[in-house]
């Protein structure tokens, strides 16, 4: 008997359910208990994670990178606590790690935290808190203090209408119905001929330039560096007068200085080495070279006509820049050394030897540009910027568009192709640069905009995190 009510009871299914509940709910409300207090923890870390990143990136903000570490640090743990001070269901408000480590103009700052986030269910899970960790790092180089060496194409060739409009409006003006006006006719350059009464005319063609309203390419250069040194109305930060060189110095909280050149045959000083606005007080001598007239750039060089040596210039430039320092404010250390090289790229002077071009008559040489100072300068641990404003394509020029310059085709156009951005001049001057420091610029196009993001990108620096 027993036996069989063994057997019937093991058969009976009535309020199983219940039964397999009741052993289910253990675990059940155990995995719940352990699923929130987990997203919870998660939650807690995500904030302090986001608290962490800004903390480490306000250490490395550009007006920080000029402060000490202590102020630094000072600064990080203010970010960090706004956050974290808030934030409830932890152990403990975390206090959290901040190292700095400076290398020259490069901090690099490390944030890091350990804390506990309170659990719901402590006796479910065997322990009050679940641990939560987190770390950021940035890094950032401070803007450095510099000194910029402007050195602006006055060259003969800088003397070409600013648009296709000013050329063709000069080429009109030039023309041979009116060649009592001036000695070169049909002619898109406003080449300036002090002694323009040698080739029987009365006005040279800078003056029919001037006086028919044409802007010339000097004329655009003169603007640029004006927006550089002296007025700029963009400037993000108020406050601040002067152009973009003082804006971008109180905005990365640096030092700049500028010197003003301008070359054709040689070097010519506007301004020795000086503050921004000093120096702008020059740009209004930056002006087209005069040649005593055709083939006679002098009295004494009545030979040819020459008249843009830019390796020459870059040579002399060399001798004056003293060696860079790193550009810190630490004690002892100076500012670094930059060239702004505004120019088309065509040498045309007078050498020993000229083997790479294809013009080469009576020791004159015209090529482009041999980049040979360029590696000297670049060598000592001086940076180059280069603006290449392009060198005019002078085919089918003029109202009828049919109107060439030979001279142009002859000499310099085998440099100038496929096009001028592409062409060997280009290719010159952008390894004379130095790496990312290359812009060029097409005929009509706006130099004044070029130079300014030039030089904003020679003197910007960013921060960004690493970690």
């Amino acid at each position: 008997m027993p036996r069989v009510c063994f057997r019937r009871f093991a058969r009976d299914r009535r309020a199983n359910v219940a039964v397999i509940f009741a052993l289910t709910m253990v675990p059940t409300i155990y995995a719940l208990g352990l699923a929130m207090d987990y997203t919870q923890a998660l939650r807690k870390q995500t904030q302090l994670d986001a608290a962490t990143d800004a903390a480490a990136i306000a250490a490395v903000r550009p007006a920080m990178l000029q402060q000490t570490d202590a102020v630094a640090q000072a600064a990080a743990l203010s970010v960090f606590q706004s956050t974290a001070n808030n934030l409830s269901g932890l152990s403990s408000i975390p206090t959290p790690t901040i190292t700095i480590t400076d290398s020259g103009l490069s901090r690099t700052v490390t944030v890091s935290y350990q804390t506990k986030s309170n659990n719901n269910f402590p006796a479910f899970l065997g322990s009050a808190a679940w641990p939560i960790s987190g770390s950021s790092t940035a890094k950032a180089s401070s803007a450095p203090n510099m000194n910029f060496y402007l050195l602006m194409d006055d060259s003969p060739s800088m003397g070409i209408g600013a648009t296709l409009t000013d050329i063709n409006n000069l080429i009109v003006a030039t023309a041979p119905a009116k060649q009592s006006a001036g000695s070169s006719q049909n002619c898109g350059f406003a080449c300036h001929e002090t002694n323009i009464s040698h080739d029987g005319g009365t006005k040279d063609n800078l003056t029919i330039a001037r006086n028919n309203s044409v802007t010339l390419r000097i004329d655009l250069v003169v603007n640029a560096v004006n927006q550089l040194l002296n007025s700029w109305s963009n400037c993000p930060q108020t406050g601040v007068s002067g152009g973009v060189m003082q804006c971008m110095s109180s905005l990365n909280n640096t030092t700049y200085k500028a010197a003003l050149y301008t070359f054709d045959t040689g070097l010519n000083t506007l301004a020795t080495l000086t503050t921004p606005t000093s120096a702008g007080t020059q740009v209004s001598n930056i002006a087209l070279m005069p040649v005593l007239y055709q083939n006679c750039v002098t009295s004494s060089s009545c030979n040819t006509d020459y008249g843009t040596n830019i390796a020459g210039a870059l040579t002399s430039l060399n001798n004056i820049m003293p060696t860079p320092g790193l550009g810190s404010n630490t004690t002892g250390d100076t500012p670094q050394e930059v060239v702004f090289l505004v120019t088309d790229g065509v040498e045309d002077k007078i050498v020993s030897s000229c083997p790479n071009a294809s013009f080469a008559s009576n020791s004159r040489c015209q090529q482009p540009l041999d980049t040979t100072m360029c590696t000297t300068i670049k060598n000592r641990g001086i940076k180059i910027a280069i603006l290449y404003t392009e060198y005019l394509q002078l085919i089918n020029l003029g109202p009828s568009q049919n109107i060439t310059d030979s001279w142009y085709m002859s000499w310099v156009n085998p440099y100038d192709g496929p096009t001028s951005a592409t062409g060997k001049i280009a290719q010159n001057l952008q390894a004379c640069a130095s790496p990312g420091f290359f812009s060029d610029v097409t005929t009509g196009g706006d130099i004044s905009t070029a130079l300014t993001n030039l030089f904003i990108k020679v003197a910007s620096s960013t921060a960004s995190l690493t970690q």
